[in-house]
């Protein structure tokens, strides 16, 4: 209990206070461990999933037409031309294939039995029967196959995410009827004082409406809890700690609306000191000084001041992001503009103040125009677009200072990190890690190749590139084309993995594939990396070795954007064979051949002060990422992290 004469337990400064606050929550587990509950998908908008989402099914489930047209298959289409058109059989639905025929399909259709390719109706005469073709299809042209877009057991959104409206179309096209989420945060919000009233037909002189309960109920609605006011407690010690135990039992943090400071009757932090440990008790900021915020049971108990814009303010500022980070969603960052003050703002040194203003467009120059500044003023919430910040060090600010103001009610979106380049499945894991180590951080990769993303790092467009680029000259991975692409760069390669590249082919290799001569073969069916990749520069070189010419090899043209893309379509028999790494193989329950082992670089291109870029490389040292991407079958990360001289 404090002592008979001593006002405050303590009064911190306002970034010391919420460190301690924020620190002993999480010392307490308070945010780890999160309970979770099954919601339809299609219920789960604004929600934070609780675990890292896999596809139960491929999308496309099947392969299907990309065009109206004709499905043929393409060897008999080969010769046609405008001065010996082709006519092919038109056969009707559900027909067995015979040689020469042909299907009309429209787009989204199934591809019938026997057809591998699709020409667009605008290139198909029909007459008698007949379908009068000009040009020959290649192999799965205006095809969609099995996976193209995701593949059964792929990541489809990562733990810790926030379902968008986008996130729903994925997750039912990927199979999913239910998804795991983050059970929302049960706040129990407490009214206290004996001269506060429920209703309006109990007001008389004297009696105060009960607004804040509403608003902070509202508020931690917003912020995405579960509010439950409670009934007005009257200002008798023992009441109030009979309401803060019992909604303890049913909550995971308790509000205290008023009784905070250090009047006769003013029991909050009394309360709470014998049921818990009060951290603090008084905060050096206008308004909202009598703050008081403990641990009960293991639990948040936060007392605030009884007037409304003390009580918000402070919500704001020691609730709002508890409750977030409760949820794993990330700090609400509202944006803020520049703005002149219209007039003399005073304040008290040694006193951090925050003053709602008012924001207009005069002769285009923004003005804030200082609301009233009691911390009763209703009014001043309403109205106020933006808040300033008066620094504790100043006797206040001159009108015409031009300065920054939080703008209210807008939140800026979290940080993401671009990753533009080769496809790996241990970006992924990065991405989990990452946003694991760092407050509100995403990982958005997008496979455009490892020239992509060099070209993407010189452009200033990403802030990772993967890449394994073989010089054939020098036999040298990545350094070379890191030095012409980008020749005054001085450092940000770093190592993540040497790994296995190899034919990704069928349960028991029914074709009897060996390696790269096969590929040649007319019975075989090959299915290829978009250009640019580091995976298709590895076949062109191994190919220019055989001298096996690419035209010799039926489906080269056949691009892909990812290893798992590939593993797909040799797992749906779509073709016969590709070039992946092996875990993509390992994951769908495919052999593997190795042919090659690489080296897989990150390309980093963060600022000097990022914390991003020291994390990434820290994470590539740790024993568990190793741990976690090694168990994924044909990576060696013993050199993971090493930064690599340019």
């Amino acid at each position: 209990m404090m002592g008979k004469n001593k006002a405050y337990l303590n009064c911190l400064q306002r970034d010391e206070a919420q460190a301690l606050w924020r620190k002993r929550l999480s010392d307490s587990g308070y945010f780890e461990g999160l309970p979770a509950e099954p919601l339809p998908v299609t219920a789960a908008l604004g929600r934070v999933t609780a675990r890292t989402v896999y596809a139960r099914q491929s999308v496309p489930h099947y392969n299907g037409s990309a065009m109206d047209g004709i499905a043929v298959y393409a060897p008999d289409t080969y010769g046609a031309q405008e001065t010996a058109p082709e006519r092919l059989t038109l056969l009707p639905a559900g027909a067995p294939f015979a040689p020469g025929g042909c299907y009309m399909v429209d787009t989204g259709d199934a591809m019938p039995d026997g057809t591998n390719a699709v020409i667009m109706i605008e290139d198909v005469h029909i007459a008698e029967g007949k379908a009068e073709i000009i040009a020959a299809a290649a192999p799965w042209q205006h095809v969609r196959i099995i996976g193209e877009d995701i593949v059964a057991g792929e990541l489809v959104i990562p733990e810790h995410h926030v379902i968008a409206p986008v996130d729903i179309a994925a997750l039912l096209a990927a199979g999913l009827d239910t998804v795991a989420v983050i059970k929302k945060p049960k706040v129990a919000v407490i009214p206290t004082g004996d001269e506060i009233v429920a209703t309006r037909a109990e007001l008389q002189p004297g009696a105060i409406l009960d607004v804040n309960s509403h608003m902070l109920a509202a508020a931690v609605t917003e912020w995405g809890g579960e509010a439950v006011r409670k009934t007005i407690v009257s200002d008798r010690r023992e009441a109030i700690q009979q309401a803060v135990v019992e909604s303890l039992a049913e909550s995971d943090m308790v509000i205290i609306n008023a009784g905070t400071s250090a009047g006769r009757e003013d029991y909050t932090a009394q309360v709470l000191s014998a049921i818990g440990e009060v951290l603090v008790h008084g905060v050096a900021i206008k308004p909202g000084k009598p703050v008081v915020l403990s641990l009960c049971q293991g639990k948040p108990v936060i007392g605030l001041p009884g007037y409304p814009v003390s009580a918000m303010l402070t919500a704001e500022l020691f609730v709002r992001d508890v409750l977030l980070a409760r949820q794993k969603l990330p700090p609400q960052a509202p944006p803020q503009m520049e703005a002149a003050l219209a007039k003399t703002v005073a304040s008290t040194i040694g006193m951090e103040e925050y003053v709602r203003v008012s924001i207009g467009d005069v002769q285009g120059r923004w003005i804030a125009a200082p609301l009233s500044r009691g911390a009763g003023m209703m009014s001043s919430l309403t109205k106020a677009q933006g808040i300033i910040r008066v620094d504790r060090g100043s006797a206040g600010l001159p009108a015409g200072l031009v300065l920054p103001v939080t703008l209210l009610r807008k939140h800026r979106p979290a940080r993401t990190i671009l990753a533009v380049g080769s496809h790996d499945l241990a970006l992924e894991l990065l991405g989990l890690f990452l946003r694991r180590r760092l407050d509100n951080i995403s990982l958005s990769c997008a496979n455009v190749g490892s020239m992509g993303g060099i070209m993407a790092i010189r452009n200033k467009e990403a802030h990772i590139a993967g890449i394994h680029l073989l010089d054939e000259p020098s036999g040298c991975y990545n350094i070379p084309f890191v030095k012409k692409y980008l020749p005054d760069r001085k450092g940000g390669l770093v190592h993540l993995a040497m790994r296995e590249q190899g034919l990704i082919v069928r349960p028991g290799n029914p074709k009897g594939i060996t390696g790269f001569g096969d590929l040649a073969r007319p019975d075989l069916a090959y299915i290829n990396r978009q250009r640019g990749s580091g995976t298709r520069m590895l076949l062109d070189y191994e190919l220019n070795k055989a001298g096996i010419p690419a035209a010799a090899i039926t489906g080269y043209d056949k691009e892909v954007g990812t290893h798992m893309a590939v593993a797909a379509s040799v797992a749906s028999g779509t073709v016969d064979t590709g070039l992946g790494v092996r875990a993509s193989a390992l994951a769908l329950g495919l052999d593997f051949i190795p042919v090659a082992q690489e080296q897989y670089d990150l390309l980093l291109n963060f600022l000097p002060d990022d914390d991003c870029q020291p994390a990434i490389i820290d994470i590539l040292q740790s024993a568990e990422f190793r741990r976690e991407v090694e168990s994924l079958g044909g990576y060696d990360l013993r050199d993971a992290g090493r930064v690599i001289p340019l």
